[in-house]
């Protein structure tokens, strides 16, 4: 019996990715659901090809110019804004919902999914790194987890797999370094957003891409963590490994290090995530041993990439300060983007948001609320 599977993000790099396997793996899924926030002509195209029903466009000006232009079929039905990606989320027929949205948007349709029985195949940061304690609460009275999508968590879940936590001594992350890995202090000075947007190994959004080469992206990997596997903050080790081949590591107590290896693409955690826990043939093509393969590793700089730093210290004061992590990090990134900051001001805007006075965070709108007030301070703090 196929997998009948929602997509939310279906137009960005992991949707792209998603659907690569879907299309690879024909006779394990079915497409029932997608959702985009703008780009109404690319997920119309989504939606004739895989003949889906159900679609939700996040932006209202977007979705009455699809309705307007009927760039649908009349039997699809037409979901809009935020209570349409939920009604995607907890859609009857659906068995898996794909979380690849960007951003805030994630969360709702998240926890929606959860609460209706839903399996949550999960790309979007936000959800763990804002509310991770509340998502795995609801994980937990679900009694199965999450899958993860990014290939670093993939790595880890498919590394520990039915291990007690107790045999574990710490999960080592791996990252590329991004493209300016090698750069000194006064070659990042120079740094544009094109520059930026050049990663040596990956594919991915223009978020993402930057958030690599300054290393929040490995900062927001490390709360997610956290969360998807109960690890302390100080059993949670990154690494730098320039060839992006090892995706992550679990070190046991014996002494004995697991690893997970295969070439930098999406696709192959992805496919293990919908497959889970059974397998399929493989989409793309794995990694050719035969040919030699150059592994190499050394310890980050968080004094040239302290987002790093930022992200941990976040996670050791907890509360709300994750979520002010990423969001004066996203107001940061977005301004890089725009050249009304440097790259080197991107950790100094989130250090000074994170340095304001937060409560904790006792319910999840008091976590919504701190990620409100954090884009406003450091909107502030970009003059």
């Amino acid at each position: 019996m196929k997998r009948r599977v929602v997509l939310l993000g279906a137009t960005g790099s992991i949707g792209e990715s998603t659907l690569e396997v879907i299309r690879g793996c024909a006779a394990h899924f079915e497409l029932v659901g997608i959702a985009a926030y703008q780009k109404v002509e690319h997920l119309a195209q989504i939606a004739k090809a895989f003949n889906v029903k159900h679609v939700a466009i996040g932006d209202e000006a977007a979705w009455k110019r699809a309705k307007a232009e009927g760039l649908f079929d009349n039997d699809v039905a037409l979901h809009s804004g935020a209570e349409g990606l939920e009604a995607l989320a907890v859609l009857p027929e659906a068995d898996i919902i794909v979380v690849a949205t960007v951003g805030t948007h994630g969360l709702a349709p998240t926890l929606a999914a959860l609460k209706a029985g839903k399996q949550v195949a999960l790309a979007n940061k936000e959800v763990l790194v804002m509310a991770g304690e509340w998502v795995m609460a609801e994980v937990k009275k679900q009694g199965r987890p999450i899958l993860p999508l990014d290939s670093e968590h993939n790595a880890l879940f498919q590394c520990i797999k039915n291990e007690p936590s107790r045999a574990i001594k710490k999960l080592i992350l791996t990252a590329s370094g991004g493209p300016f890995r090698t750069f000194t202090q006064k070659e990042m000075e120079q740094v544009t957003p094109e520059m930026a947007l050049q990663h040596p190994n990956w594919r991915m959004g223009p978020k993402v891409t930057l958030d690599c080469a300054t290393m929040a992206n490995k900062g927001l990997e490390l709360i997610e963590a956290h969360w998807l596997f109960d690890m302390p903050e100080d059993h949670i080790e990154v690494i730098i490994h320039p060839q992006s081949i090892v995706h992550s590591m679990v070190e046991f107590v014996d002494g004995s290090t697991l690893a997970h290896l295969s070439p930098p693409k999406m696709a192959f955690a992805i496919q293990n995530s919908l497959m889970y826990p059974h397998r399929a043939q493989a989409v793309l093509e794995p990694l050719n041993f035969s040919q030699g393969l150059h592994l190499t590793f050394e310890a980050p700089d968080t004094n040239r990439f302290p987002c790093l730093r930022l992200a941990r210290e976040a996670l050791i004061a907890g509360g709300a300060h994750p979520a002010v992590f990423n969001a004066a990090n996203e107001i940061a990134v977005q301004a890089f983007i725009d050249k009304r900051l440097s790259f080197l001001d991107i950790p100094q805007v989130i250090e000074k948001t994170l340095a304001h006075n937060w409560a904790k965070s006792t319910k999840i709108e008091d976590v919504l609320w701190a990620d409100e007030e954090a884009r406003r301070l450091a909107e502030a703090a970009l003059f």
